[in-house]
């Protein structure tokens, strides 16, 4: 069983950890004609506001209740209110996520109560959904603030029901914080590959992937889960649950609907690749493409191509819970051994992954453990990259946020093809950082004339190097 080793710090150095609120807001912005309104201080939103632009290269939209100091020290509920009437009369959104802050949940915010207040109050906006969820900052990370996001999603908007397969050939894709747009996509690709359809809960495939459209602006989100998708989850043939994070509101969905559900940790590498395949096949009632056998194929002799570079190649690893079980599972499959991990949170996936040890803390923590062990290689966001400088290693970028390359945002990681993908970039990091052994050449040898001084200088420049003794 992996040792989970808690962090001992009283602060944190080279912070790896983003708030439960941006995970929430980022749940909400995989809705179609949706806005998140982040209830606290405009700080709060503006910080979050900012880390989105980098990472997705998108306008994002974002509000806030914008809290100053006197509705922190006497009453925000004013705040809420008048928030969410203007989002209503300005935008008509179909749906408002309302996550909380750390500002709010300290001053004690009810905030179901003020969304009950807001009905009684404006009865003309009814047709709005508003979906409040409690995520302060001070808790959790962005995957466990996106998990409560997507819980808070179904329980608002997906109605009891028992119509279980009325659509024959509909499958629900409860989605995890980790996966990208690219990844939202190859999923949805592999599963109509089969003759299904996909509803994804949150589709950030559909609504960030970068795309321009004809209207100049939009205060809402360009795309994403439809409102009546959602509802007509109930409807679904299965459930499939991509991400340990996501049991608790797949248990939510189950209840409600009793649709059967099917849970992965992850899609990443050829075992889980192939389970998922499998659940496939068995749903459609057919054979497995050709085409999805050819990708398996493919991915089985890139293994070939590149085991002499990730074989025994010795890994450090930063992210969130469910991507870090889903890079340990590809890494283990092509012989890497993950000699350092670090990750925000615990999570009971942690305990399942095949490493000796994983670190609840920052990148401090990596960094000194990467060190240690004597890592060749580090897999981590933009924020790992002086990490990586220090330690003299390769770094892979991946997880949240990317904000120093284009195009990583969108990069795929589930599937065949993504490892297949990830295995030769992995390959190819210790090939350009890989430092060939001179040849040696005793000082006694001798040779011809040509020889002996191509020998003596040969041999002067390895005792300059300290690689001589005399």
């Amino acid at each position: 069983m992996t040792e989970i080793i808690k962090r001992s710090k009283a602060l944190s150095v080279n912070p790896l950890k983003a708030s439960s609120t941006l995970g929430a807001s980022l749940a909400f912005l995989g809705l179609r004609r949706a806005i998140p309104m982040m209830h606290g201080s405009q700080g709060c939103t503006a910080f979050g506001k900012v880390f989105f632009v980098r990472h997705f290269r998108e306008p994002i939209p974002l509000q806030t209740t914008a809290m100053d100091h006197v509705a922190t020290v006497m009453s925000s509920d004013e705040n809420v209110i008048e928030g969410l009437r203007t989002l209503c009369e300005k935008s008509q959104p179909d749906v408002i996520g309302l996550p909380t802050t750390g500002l709010s949940e300290t001053q004690g915010t009810d905030i179901a109560r003020l969304v009950r207040q807001f009905r009684e109050q404006y009865p003309q906006f009814e047709s709005v959904s508003i979906v409040p969820v409690n995520t302060p900052d001070y808790i959790g990370s962005l995957e466990s603030g996106f998990a409560q996001a997507v819980e808070a999603i179904i329980e608002a908007l997906v109605p009891v029901s028992s119509c279980v397969g009325r659509r024959r050939r509909q499958v629900n894709v409860l989605a995890n914080a980790s996966l990208t747009p690219g990844d939202i996509d190859a999923i949805r690709d592999w599963i109509e590959a089969f003759g299904l359809r996909a509803v994804v809960l949150p589709d950030i495939g559909d609504s960030l992937d970068g795309h321009l459209i004809d209207a100049e602006h939009t205060p809402l989100t360009l795309g994403g889960t439809p409102r009546e998708e959602i509802a007509a989850m109930g409807e679904s043939i299965a459930t499939l649950v991509i991400g340990a994070s996501l049991n608790k509101a797949a248990d939510v969905l189950r209840t409600r609907t009793g649709v059967p559900d099917y849970r992965f940790d992850h899609l990443m590498g050829l075992d889980s690749c192939d389970s998922f395949t499998e659940i496939l096949a068995e749903l459609a009632g057919v054979a497995v493409p050709a085409k999805i056998e050819r990708q398996r194929a493919q991915l089985q002799d890139a293994m070939v191509d590149t085991h002499f570079m990730t074989g025994f190649l010795r890994v450090a690893l930063a992210a969130e819970p469910d991507l870090l079980a889903g890079l340990c599972a590809l890494l283990g499959g092509c012989g890497a051994e993950v000699v350092a991990a670090a990750t925000p949170i615990n999570a009971d996936v942690l305990k399942r992954l095949p490493i000796a040890q994983v670190h609840i803390g920052d990148l401090q923590d990596l960094e000194q453990a990467a060190r240690a062990h004597l890592a060749q290689l580090l897999i981590g966001s933009s924020h790992a990259v002086q990490s990586a400088q220090r330690l003299e290693i390769p770094l892979l970028r991946a997880g949240f946020p990317l904000y120093d390359r284009l195009g990583d945002f969108a990069r795929p990681w589930v599937g065949y093809r993504a490892a297949r993908q990830a295995l030769f970039d992995i390959a190819n990091l210790v090939l350009e950082h890989h430092h060939d052994t001179p040849a040696y050449r005793s000082v006694f040898w001798s040779g011809g004339p040509r020889e002996r001084e191509e020998s003596a200088s040969f041999s002067a420049s390895q005792a300059h190097a300290g690689l001589v003794r005399h």
